[in-house]
């Protein structure tokens, strides 16, 4: 191994480790709000590479339909749940009838309109398709808390593991159902690239490295600075003491799984151009990002983003020295987390 080999692994791995990174501060924020290990988050990197893949074909993708069907089933549980609460809850209900029945509606019509066009949506600009593919794919994750999570929020964090590895299952299953078993590769957002030395640098690298680290200041100065970042802080604090100071909990996680969403979301359309995806692809990148959050404990952004980087960083480097193994290589690596966890906890315990 050579220098040139070194700095080419490393860019590898920095690349990799940076989706990591935003399914691993996904994944901590979500556990931090809710309580929930959300083990769909892989799911919504495979939507959104390709829901973004379906549209470059001109094809209507088949998540814009589960957009439909899902926000359709939320309004009626809200409707059920409103009646007998009193006029007060008519606004809420108006808000969930034009946002879970309007919005995917008017976006249906949209994309079938642009899809009928002379020019199709293949003809759209890629910004323009990014933006519809979030538009279709993120939208659900606040759906998703509403039907599976958010009726079980007081649960014990065993059984919303359970619930979540289910959705996962659901989603899977979905996938295969909208987009075959055949994988899609998206075009890169540019071409071309740089050198460094000897060692060149593809631009959607840049894309990746640049919008990611972009992404995680964006989220920082969120819950710094913004109200609603404020109070999902507050809620993952105490959610008593939330809820106490008027911070709705069904607010605070369909707000995080909006997050969570779009993260995952950006995250497919980012790799779509380097790897092929197929519609369970997203799982085993979730592993990994989920591999991050919990060198962080779940707990903390920061250590997220540096395990999250240790693991792709790793990752590249076994796949030089030991290709068969990488995968077990990096998930080997919870154990001694965990271990260290374990006797830290014990330690904690024996001195109180």
């Amino acid at each position: 191994m050579n220098l040139d080999i070194v700095l080419l692994l490393a860019q590898d791995g920095l690349t990799n480790g940076a989706i990591y990174a935003l399914l691993a501060l996904a994944l901590v924020m979500v556990f931090a709000v809710t309580r929930v290990i959300f083990v769909p988050q892989g799911e919504f990197v495979a939507f959104g590479a390709l829901t973004l893949a379906s549209f470059q074909s001109n094809k209507l993708p088949g998540t814009l339909w589960l957009l439909l069907l899902a926000g359709i089933i939320c309004f009626l549980m809200d409707w059920r749940y409103q009646q007998g609460l009193g006029k007060g809850m008519a606004r809420r209900l108006r808000w969930s009838l034009m946002w879970q029945v309007m919005f995917p509606l008017g976006l249906a019509l949209l994309v079938f309109f642009l899809h009928s066009s002379p020019l199709g949506l293949a003809k759209l600009p890629l910004w323009v398709q990014m933006l519809l593919a979030l538009l279709v794919v993120v939208p659900l994750g606040p759906m998703i808390y509403r039907l599976a999570f958010q009726p079980m929020a007081q649960a014990p964090i065993l059984v919303l593991l359970i619930v979540s590895v289910a959705v996962h299952l659901v989603l899977v299953g979905i996938g295969l159902v909208f987009f075959g078993a055949e994988g899609s590769r998206t075009p890169p957002f540019s071409e071309g690239g740089l050198a460094l030395g000897s060692v060149p640098v593809q631009a959607q690298t840049l894309w990746v490295l640049g919008t990611s680290l972009l992404f995680m200041i964006a989220l920082g100065l969120f819950f710094e600075r913004s109200l609603f970042g404020k109070a999902l802080r507050a809620t993952a604090v105490n959610q008593t003491g939330a809820r106490l100071m008027g911070i709705a909990p069904a607010f605070a996680g369909r707000l995080v799984f909006v997050l969570a969403a779009l993260m995952g979301t950006y995250s497919g359309m980012l790799i779509g151009p380097i790897t092929t995806i197929y519609y369970d692809t997203g799982f085993l990148i979730g592993l990994k990002g989920f591999v991050g959050a919990i060198i962080a404990g779940l707990a903390s952004y920061p250590l997220a983003v540096g395990g999250a980087l240790l693991v792709g960083l790793l990752e590249a480097y076994s796949s030089f020295w030991a290709s068969s193994f990488k995968e077990v290589i990096v998930f080997a690596l919870i154990i001694p987390v965990l271990l260290w966890r374990s006797v830290r906890h014990q330690d904690l315990d024996d001195e109180a």
